[in-house]
């Protein structure tokens, strides 16, 4: 977990890998049982032309990195603001990246200000955006 955060300073990069088995427990988990992540037939006449992933099951992968890199600080404090570029499909193995553009101070405390996403095993961005996290109080 990091503690301290530069600007430059990489977030840990995770590998996750897409399943069917993974979309059927988030819409379980999340009510959200629309037919273009559950059903092949529905989903093959869509124009994805297959079943994709939750966006927000993808977006959570976006979390999990945050919260490796900065802890409880994310969990409490963290705001995140992206664009969904591409869709995940089952079998995709998708990669988070970051790096801490900025360090500001707003709200009482200081901030790392991190450009954020995920892509797909062949490179393409699924998610692009912004994430910040107070990483220290302000004193003063």
């Amino acid at each position: 977990m990091t503690t301290t955060a530069e600007a430059g300073h990489a977030l840990p990069e995770l590998r996750k890998a897409v399943t069917q088995e993974q979309i059927n427990r988030y819409a379980e988990a999340s009510g959200d049982f629309n037919p273009i992540h559950l059903d092949a037939q529905f989903a093959a006449a869509s124009s994805f032309g297959r079943i994709v992933a939750h966006g927000m099951l993808v977006l959570a992968f976006l979390s999990e990195m945050m919260t490796t890199a900065f802890g409880s600080a994310w969990l409490e404090s963290g705001k995140l603001k992206v664009r969904f570029r591409a869709p995940a499909y089952p079998g995709d193995e998708v990669t988070t990246f970051g790096q801490v553009t900025k360090l500001t101070d707003q709200e009482g405390s200081r901030r790392a200000v991190c450009a954020v996403g995920c892509r797909n095993q062949q490179g393409e961005e699924l998610i692009t955006g912004e994430a910040s996290v107070a990483i220290e109080a302000q004193t003063g």
